[in-house]
């Protein structure tokens, strides 16, 4: 008897993979036979990475179609790879599910498509399948990519997306957005700026064209957002760890030897450091911020991926690994959520992506805020301001988080037990919505038994 097949599309970046690959494993839990296309690099990378238990088997299998660039062409180049994505994928995705349903006894019967690629949406309604949107970061990301039409029309940014210096007010109970946290505005060339808003404005357009939109928030984390889109629905946070699974999708081997340090270490003492995919640092800021975990007195582990620091190696400060000894761990790339859930674990100093904040705010941990990118710094509003579990850092003028303010705010946030307080509450509610009967888990059920309707003609949810 033949299965639901669907297709599932993240956008090329890690922050995009891990949690679509675990929408993936929720599907194939329930009898649906899923199929992630990921472009050829990301294919490579995850594939290479997998662990034996990773869970691909006859109803889970990752393959790949080209993003249009050459092998050795640099991804990093934001506006090369954008452009090429629209001009190469849908064409090549079209094939691909041709494909599959001439050579497949169980032919594509759904698509879901991130909302940065939101292009398949348009392929999967020309070819008849039914198709849901899946937004792996903020609500409040999404809904200013929703917004974008009437920012436009409000004369706050102009028809390249580039604001024109008013504060953002999406609706009167979200916080303001400043107009250079919009996330397509971060990038330092306009060229980009404009490439990335080509992919913002297909949002409304794609949403229009969706018959479900998941988003990976809580309405306890995000009212304002949820309740300015009401069609938008929460399934999250949508971690491995909520099914006691290991968390698939990674671009780099995890180094998973730091949890036997943590088992070695005092309850609720450890700084965790991790600044996820993408954030560099020069080398000038490493070295403080290696010495203000130094002077910290405390123990930690921190996260140093390759490829963190703008020169070739990361070159810690003379004699930093030898005085801090024991004391601090690093690795190249942590099991993150085993990490977050460990009962040494104090902290979480963050650069707040949604994958990190979620993870954190599921295990009641105070952050301490270091956002680099795009939507970052509108959730560390959140988590400083809203939230109130957690603090940021004061930039001297030169742009550097000196030493001694890494060691002060250190000092603040655990010596101040109403962090932890407010984290543990907030945790206690986000736990609540994924269990059954819950908000989010009412709407996972939901969708999944959608997909799972036999009748494979389009409809609208309700």
């Amino acid at each position: 008897m033949a299965k639901p097949h669907v297709l599932v599309i993240p956008y090329p970046a890690q922050g995009h993979v891990i949690p679509i690959m675990e929408l993936a494993q929720r599907l194939v839990n329930h009898d649906v036979k899923v199929t992630v296309v990921n472009t050829e690099v990301t294919h490579k990378l995850v594939t290479s990475n997998a662990l034996e238990n990773d869970g691909f088997s006859d109803l889970l299998q990752s393959v790949s179609i080209p993003d249009g660039l050459e092998s050795w062409a640099d991804r990093t180049d934001l506006c090369k790879l954008t452009r090429s994505i629209l001009e190469t994928m849908p064409g090549k995705l079209e094939e691909l599910i041709e494909t599959i349903n001439k050579e497949d006894s169980n032919k594509v019967t759904c698509i879901i498509v991130d909302d940065c690629m939101g292009w398949a949406i348009k392929v999967a309604k020309k070819m008849g399948i039914r198709r849901a949107a899946f937004c792996p970061a903020s609500v409040t990301l999404l809904v200013s990519m929703l917004s974008c039409q009437k920012l436009i029309a409000d004369g706050i940014i102009n028809y390249n997306g580039i604001p024109l210096n008013q504060m953002i007010k999406l609706s009167e109970t979200m916080p303001p957005i400043k107009p250079t946290n919009l996330w397509w505005t971060c990038f330092e060339d306009l060229p980009t700026v404009e490439a990335i808003f080509q992919v913002v404005k297909e949002a409304p357009e794609a949403a229009r064209l969706t018959e479900w939109h998941l988003c990976r928030s809580t309405i306890e984390l995000e009212p304002g957002a949820l309740n300015l889109f009401p069609q938008l629905l929460p399934i999250g946070p949508l971690l491995a760890s909520n099914r006691r699974a290991d968390q698939v999708g990674h671009f780099w081997q995890e180094d998973s030897t730091c949890l036997a340090w943590l088992d070695q270490q005092p309850p609720c003492t450890v700084i965790y450091v991790a600044f996820g995919s993408f954030t560099i640092f020069n080398q000038t800021q490493f070295e403080e911020l290696a010495l203000g975990l130094e002077l910290s007195n405390r123990p930690f582990l921190w996260v140093v991926r390759q490829g963190m620091t703008k020169e070739t190696t990361a070159a810690y400060p003379d004699g930093f690994l030898e005085r801090v000894g024991s004391r601090g761990r690093i690795v190249s790339w942590a099991p993150q959520q085993k990490v977050l859930a460990h009962p040494s674990v104090a902290c979480f100093v963050s650069h707040c992506g949604w994958n990190s904040t979620l993870e954190g705010v599921t295990n009641g941990l105070p952050f301490l805020c270091w956002p680099y990118f795009a939507d970052q710094f509108q959730n560390e509003i959140y988590i400083c301001d809203i939230w109130k579990i957690g603090l940021g850092f004061e930039k001297d003028e030169a742009g550097i988080i000196r030493r001694g303010e890494i060691k002060g705010k250190v000092e603040q946030l655990l010596g101040d037990n109403t962090f932890r307080t407010k984290a543990m509450d907030i945790k206690e509610k986000v736990t609540s919505s994924i269990t059954e009967g819950g908000c989010s888990h009412k709407n996972l059920s939901n969708f999944i038994e959608w997909i799972k309707e036999k009748d494979t003609g389009c409809q609208e949810s309700s």
